[in-house]
């Protein structure tokens, strides 16, 4: 029995060593497909290369200095020496039991960890690129004066190396060690350890090794000082850079003299003198690093803290600044003023009718139960836009209509992966306008996509998105499901180019065995023209290209002027090695949003765009991957319209600059005017998109604002804003209000709302029936010199499917506090005048009064774009265009 057991031992090894390799090339077969299929073979190719190159240098490294150390070891014969306890022989090892063991142990030892080291080594493949590739910056580091680059590309792999010739000596050390004892160069008695003279030596020369690795680790750490958190700001402070600094150079050149002397030594017996090697270093760096620096901190620097911390100060603030980009924020003071009139209103019409009084959760919760049409539908966010609509400069929240697996009738292979294979359409509308009911009104909505606009969707189908499946297989003999009507499914077939073509047996075999299912392989429903469509998540694609961009959280869809669907993703470039800047909770202190992707929804194509060509970061990953990345002006211009400053990233840079927008020391380290994201509840505000007026432009813009006050305070202090449209993308502008007097911040605001009796009593009342009230974001207006205060009211059932309704608009202004059935009303009760369109329409705009020959002006536009509607067999949206000219004709008639 004990050997038919054997054949079968060793098949069951070898398929364990085996089947981890055949799984990779597996994947790497897939994905070889997936990269030629987006025409992107050169990136993986390079950075397959990469980390062969990688694995094999650290694995073959490492294989070579345990075999280096291992192969004279196990060479070696000592006589045996019996371990004897009590008098009696409790231990003692025969040479031909050594000789059969040891030797086949070590060596597989030796290959294991080997295979670990190669392992990891292929994880350092970008360290290695960056570094082959890297570019000077042209700044450099005030302590060291070492250009920046050195930190972003050189330095990590330098600490890289050092920690593993570290552990390649360790481990060397460790298998020598157990080896030599095994065969008896180091034996044990009750009394003693006796260590062969030839072990000795050789453990003499590895630890002399040994510390010279440890004398390159306190070299890296003079640089590493810039990254120290000991002193009154991140970075090397007055005690790193006066003592510790000194004593890791001290160190650097002591410890290679300390290896000599230790191997010395050793090798000579000298135990006295190999100790002192080592304590030597100790006693240097308690001292040196802990100590001394400690009573220089208390003793000298924290009484005088300012005037000896100052100059490492302005380091931080400077680097700081650097690292998240906060030195092109231009700062503008902003005096506000009281005098808003209904003419200023009338004035900044746009921006009035852009003031998004539709909240993205309420939003997407009235989507759901208005626009998915099918269980079978999802939308699984809201995005914020801005389109020409009809003309107009318009804001919109657009929601795509994705395809949910898990609520599918009825979940098998067939409907998951050849039926059900694609989303349909989007819904969109204004940010501003409701209907009667308190409803959004639309722009597009239902399947097939009806548009009320000039904005038409040609290309419907999504089949990469944010919901998407692993995969699904297209143009097989088994109809797609297009969408539902009212007498029964229109079905359809994929005439795009993504994916991989299903035209051999090995290739269906290759994702039959990698999907894990027979059925691609075995399905008589596929045919040579069908394709496999796989990476469908559209951020899991764009990280299987390139893993090394960091992704925005909130990809956005585009349509575009040809009526085709795609997505846009912000991707950043980022680091944690940037000097004196102060890291973000996951390390990073170098971020930029360097890249914008996009990626067709239905075929899948992404591409990818420098939209930050001074960032080093990225030059040297276009150096890299030549192929992967295209300049901005490459983009169609359709989708530049679109582009829009992140929001994710301008939260981070707010953050930051409450701090760092003091640059002069003394009022930084003091705090004396540091500012705070407002709060409302248990979260801060979250920057927010509009279309408004900036101070000195003479026409409206997109742009991404957000609000701060002071520490500690709920007045406002400043608001920042990003612009998004054309040459002025990317620009940064800090309005800053008076510091003499009280501007009510948003918290001060929501007091008053509560404090008001009628609108407290209101939603008190509200409540008790049962209605579930739901308060929108407060949103801080800028308009001319003065601020208004707006916040959307919702009321919905309170049970899980009830319908967010917009039925009351808050506005506030100076002391006022109103609360009206629209933002129209709302405008007129605190400006007076009459709007050109009725509360009761829903068109949510400035209240001022309109004059007969702006009526007339109105109306003969609502007339041509009723002609257009009628031209374009839009009945729907002629007979909207209608009611609206009637409309105004009855108040022409009424002035």
């Amino acid at each position: 029995m004990p050997g038919k057991r054997k054949p079968i031992l060793v098949i069951l090894a070898v398929l364990v060593l085996t089947l981890p390799f055949l799984a990779s090339l597996l994947k790497l077969n897939i994905d070889w497909h997936f990269f030629a299929e987006t025409g992107y073979t050169e990136v993986l190719t390079t950075s397959l290369l990469a980390k062969i190159g990688c694995g094999l240098f650290f694995g073959g490294l490492l294989l070579a200095v345990l075999l280096l150390n291992l192969i004279p070891a196990l060479r070696s014969k000592f006589p045996r020496v019996a371990l004897t306890i009590m008098e009696g022989t409790v231990y003692q090892l025969k040479s031909d039991e050594a000789e059969r063991l040891i030797k086949p142990v070590a060596l597989i030892a030796a290959g294991v960890l080997a295979l670990f080291a190669g392992n990891w080594g292929t994880l350092q493949w970008e360290k290695v690129l960056l570094y082959l590739n890297m570019l000077p910056v042209g700044s450099t580091d005030p302590i060291l004066g070492k250009d920046i680059g050195f930190y972003l590309f050189s330095l990590p792999l330098l600490e890289t190396l050092a920690a593993f010739f570290r552990l390649a000596v360790l481990f060397a050390i460790f298998l020598s060690a157990v080896v030599y004892f095994v065969n008896g160069g180091i034996s044990m008695t009750p009394s003693s350890v006796n260590v062969a003279d030839k072990v000795r030596k050789h453990l003499a020369l590895l630890g002399g090794f040994f510390l010279l690795t440890v004398s390159a680790g306190f070299y890296l750490d003079c640089f590493k000082l810039l990254f120290s958190e000991t002193g009154a700001i991140y970075g090397a402070g007055y005690a790193d850079v006066t003592a510790r600094l000194l004593a890791y150079r001290i160190l650097a050149v002591l410890t290679p003299l300390a290896a000599i002397l230790f191997a010395a030594g050793l090798w000579k017996a000298r135990w006295r003198q190999a100790l002192v090697a080592p304590a030597i270093l100790l006693a240097v760096y308690v001292v040196g690093i802990k100590v001394y620096p400690g009573l220089l901190q208390k003793f000298k620097v924290a009484p005088n803290e300012l005037a000896l911390e100052m100059p490492y100060i302005e380091h931080g603030i400077k680097f700081s600044r650097l690292g998240y980009d906060l030195d092109k924020i231009e700062t503008i003071p902003f005096d506000v003023d009281d005098k808003l009139t209904a003419a200023d209103i009338t004035n900044n019409d746009q921006t009035i009718k852009n003031i998004r009084l539709w909240d993205h959760a309420p939003l997407l919760r009235t989507y759901s139960q208005l626009q998915q049409i099918r269980t079978y539908y999802k939308f699984h966010d809201v995005d914020n836009d801005r389109y020409l609509v009809n003309g107009q400069y318009t804001q919109v929240m657009l929601s795509p209509r994705e395809l949910s697996y898990n609520d599918l009738p009825s979940r098998n292979w067939i409907n998951e992966r050849l039926i059900f294979t694609h989303g349909n359409g989007l819904t969109f509308g204004p940010v501003s306008r409701i209907s009667k009911e308190g409803l959004p009104e639309f722009f597009i909505k239902d399947i097939p996509a009806v548009s009320l606009a000039d904005i038409k969707v040609t290309r419907p189908e999504i089949y990469y998105g944010e919901m998407s499946n692993d995969y699904v297989i297209v143009k097989t003999r088994v109809p797609e499901f297009s969408y539902p009507t009212a007498t029964g499914n229109i079905n359809t077939t994929y005439e795009g180019k993504g994916g991989v073509l299903l035209d051999s047996m090995l290739k269906r075999t290759l994702f039959a065995a990698y999907f894990r299912t027979e059925k691609i392989l075995l399905s008589s429903d596929i045919g040579k023209e069908s394709r496999i469509l796989y990476y469908r998540n559209i951020v899991e694609r764009v990280k299987t290209l390139a893993p090394f961009l960091l992704l925005d959280s909130d990809p956005y869809m585009v349509v575009r002027k040809d009526g085709k669907l795609s997505w846009i993703i912000d991707a950043y470039t980022s680091s944690g090695n940037l000097p004196y800047s102060k890291p973000i909770s996951n390390g990073i202190n170098y971020m930029r949003n360097s890249v914008k992707i996009v990626i067709d929804a239905y075929e899948g194509t992404p591409n990818f765009y420098i939209s930050d060509p001074h960032d080093p970061l990225i030059k040297v990953y276009a150096r890299i991957f030549p192929q992967l990345f295209k300049p901005m002006a490459a983009m169609q211009e359709d989708l530049r319209a679109h582009i829009r400053y992140p929001h994710q990233f301008l939260r981070i840079q707010a953050a930051m600059f409450a701090a760092y927008h003091m640059t002069d020391p003394k009022v930084f380290y003091n705090k004396e005017n540091l500012w705070e994201i407002p709060s409302l509840g248990d979260s801060p505000m979250e920057p927010y998109y509009t279309i408004m007026k900036l101070p000195g432009e003479k026409k409206e813009e997109y742009i991404l604002l957000l609000p701060f006050t002071p520490a500690k305070r709920d007045n406002l202090a400043a608001w920042l804003t990003a612009r998004c449209d054309g040459a002025d993308y990317g620009k940064l502008l800090a309005y800053t209000f008076p510091r003499d007097r009280l501007i009510y911040g948003p918290k001060q605001i929501d007091a008053r709302i509560n404090q008001d009796s009628v609108i407290s009593q209101q939603l008190t009342l509200w409540g008790q029936r049962g209605s579930e009230v739901i308060r929108g974001s407060m949103l801080v207006i800028p308009i001319e010199k003065s601020l208004l205060y707006v916040q959307p009211l919702y009321l919905a059932a309170t049970d899980k499917i009830g319908l967010p309704e917009l039925r009351r608009v808050i506005v506030a202004y100076r002391d006022e506090v109103v609360m009206e059935e629209t933002l129209e009303l709302a405008l007129r009760k605190l400006f007076g005048g009459s709007r050109s369109t009725p509360a009761t329409t829903g068109e949510v705009g400035p209240a001022p009064a309109a004059s007969q020959q702006s009526l007339a002006a109105e109306a003969m536009k609502s007339y041509d774009r009723a002609v257009e509607m009628q031209r374009q067999g839009n009945w729907s949206g002629y007979g909207e265009e209608l009611r609206k000219l009637k409309q105004i004709l009855q108040q022409m008639a009424q002035q």
